[in-house]
């Protein structure tokens, strides 16, 4: 049977370790590893060359995607059977497909800042953001993200999810000092901000190995960040608007960039 190796107890430590990095972040960074789930999401990773740690499918999914399933294990001989009930439990959707990878975390990101144009995130909480945010990039043809520590980690199920398998595409760069790694790539920065006086975004002329930087969803861009920057944007509103959602900000501005 595809050589897959059958486990039948919750209390299984492989079974305890997908239901940790499902929900754990830091158990993600501890071990190098995340969870992908789904068919469209796991052969999307095939595809941009993500490695597979092991493989853990559902009887269903055996029986309904063999050869997709067949076409997996070529990349990673360590594949498990669960029964659907037991897959249940380690699953992170509702309607499970069956499939889950545990995939390694990319090592190294080949990223030529001199001539790219990015986008910078700080402290950006919410996953539906930064999933929206990504398919921008990929749609718009930024070529990369640039993700402050203190930001949702784009390796969650919700994160990846909500990128529709964009963030498996689009280089992804975790900073642990945010502005002061950027000032260290030479990037020119600019601040997304909310204030009448700084300059429209409308009227920047973006270069190669420029970035734009967008803040927390409550908060903003911390005062440090606005303060390092080299200069400060805005993107005008009309009506009595305060401030625009942070995948909006960030898609407008990405435009504003590789337009």
């Amino acid at each position: 049977m595809l050589g897959l190796k059958e486990i039948t107890s919750k209390d299984n430590s492989l079974i305890k370790l997908v239901c940790e990095l499902q929900r754990s972040s830091k158990k993600r960074k501890e071990t190098g590893l995340f969870v992908l789930e789904g068919l469209r999401i796991t052969k999307d990773a095939l595809d941009n060359s993500i490695e597979f740690d092991k493989i853990i499918v559902s009887r269903t999914a055996l029986e309904r995607y063999e050869q997709d399933i067949e076409n997996l294990l070529s990349r990673c001989s360590d594949a498990y059977l669960l029964t659907d009930n037991l897959f249940k439990k380690i699953s992170d959707t509702d309607s499970p497909q069956g499939i889950i990878a545990l995939a390694k975390m990319p090592q190294r990101i080949d990223v030529d800042f001199k001539k790219g144009r990015f986008i910078g995130l700080e402290n950006l909480q919410d996953p539906s953001n930064l999933g929206a945010i990504a398919r921008s990039c990929e749609a718009l043809g930024a070529d990369g993200i640039l993700i402050s520590k203190g930001s949702c980690d784009p390796y969650s199920p919700k994160s990846l999810r909500a990128s529709m398998g964009t963030l498996l595409r689009v280089p992804v760069i975790l900073l642990e000092d945010f502005i002061n790694d950027i000032k260290a790539l030479s990037l020119k920065s600019y601040a997304c901000v909310v204030d009448a006086n700084a300059t429209s975004i409308c009227d920047v002329e973006f270069a190669d190995g420029s970035i734009v930087l967008i803040g927390n969803e409550a908060n903003g861009l911390t005062p440090e960040t606005i303060a390092k920057s080299d200069i400060c944007v805005t993107i005008p509103m009309k009506g009595n608007a305060e401030s625009l959602n942070a995948s909006v900000a960030g898609a407008i501005a990405i435009w504003e960039m590789v337009k």
